[in-house]
């Protein structure tokens, strides 16, 4: 089915989402779209990444009466109880809620594994438990590790290079096993590079797009891991909810699949650093011609990373509505609305 006729059939007969991690990037991204789409959303969030002002910014997007629709439980998925609460009589559960960042596992992988393992079992069980129809948790493009193959394709992954990845991997294989023990309904996204509006510039985890926008606005040196040719597949946000929403709801799906989560198109950090300074050059002329400092690779950084997108094409329907060119405009446009 295409995403607007599941659109259009989800707002006649609306469901009771969970969304972990509502408070985040991804989280309040995903809480907007589905307001919008008068649905009705618990959202739980420890706010330990994430922040109650992206929960104000949903707020300013939509209706008084689709706000109305979200109930907000602050709790940890780390504590069952409070998942078991939040998930009572949901249809759907959107698992965003984790500690993402390669650096950040390998400084601290005690609680990396603690949140993203250990949560993600608690939502596994309770789900069981609570008789939801399906779950959707977010996976990573990590677990593909050492795998130099390009594009990714999701029965092809390699060793893990990080904690982090290692506990993305634990993740899916406890989605196959749960899927296959106990009958329920799983389904695992990878996510590639996530970009967009409410994306965390702050902090020494902070994804680069967000990350280097914030520091040409403040004229501090930006830097690259490497020689500039790493590239990613930098996929805008749009695209993952469409993807969320799809994997929720699209019927005969094989149980414990993962798709790949992504736009399947290469960008290197240079590419990219060239796009969001000349982006911004548009509105702070002082930009144009910054250049960037390149510095030694950091250690569990994969060099190269490109999705194949036809299992998700194939079996939910999927179509990117934005490449990298697009969504880089919408998400400068919010940062400079909302960090300066």
């Amino acid at each position: 089915m295409k995403f607007d006729e599941v659109k259009l059939q989800l707002t006649k007969q609306p469901k009771r989402w969970l969304v972990t991690g509502v408070a985040g990037f991804i989280g309040s991204n995903l809480l907007e779209a589905l307001l919008k789409l008068d649905q009705e959303v618990v959202g739980l969030d420890n706010l330990s990444t994430g922040y109650l002002e992206n929960l104000d910014d949903v707020r300013d997007q939509v209706t008084e009466q689709q706000w109305e629709r979200f109930n907000f439980i602050k709790g940890d998925i780390v504590n069952i109880s409070d998942v078991q609460q939040a998930m009572k009589d949901c249809h759907y559960v959107l698992h965003q809620g984790a500690l993402g960042s390669v650096p950040r596992s390998i400084n601290d992988p005690i609680n990396s594994n603690d949140s993203n393992v250990n949560g993600t079992l608690n939502i596994f069980w309770s789900a069981k438990q609570l008789g939801v129809e399906r779950v959707v948790y977010a996976s990573s493009s990590s677990v593909y590790g050492d795998n130099e193959d390009l594009p990714k394709v999701e029965e092809n992954v390699g060793h893990p290079l990080s904690p982090y990845a290692v506990t993305k991997k634990v993740t899916e294989l406890y989605g196959k096993v749960f899927s296959e023990t106990y009958d329920l309904d799983l389904v695992g996204i990878r996510y590639f590079n996530v970009f967009g509006p409410r994306q965390n510039p702050n902090g020494p985890y902070a994804a680069v797009i967000p990350k280097w926008t914030l520091a040409l606005l403040k004229d501090e040196q930006v830097q690259i891991y490497g020689d500039g040719e790493t590239s990613r597949d930098f996929t805008y946000i749009e695209n993952v909810i469409q993807m969320n929403i799809l994997a929720a709801t699209t019927s005969g799906l094989p149980r414990g699949i993962v798709f790949n989560g992504a736009l399947n198109s290469t960008t290197s950090l240079k590419s990219l650093y060239a796009l969001i300074r000349d982006e911004l050059a548009k509105t702070k002329p002082d930009v144009a011609g910054k250049e960037v400092e390149f510095v030694d690779f950091r250690p569990g950084d994969i060099r190269h990373s490109n999705a194949d997108i036809t299992k998700a094409k194939e079996l939910l329907g999927y179509e990117p509505t934005h490449v990298i060119e697009e969504g880089i405009p919408t998400a400068i446009t919010w940062y400079l609305k909302n960090l300066v």
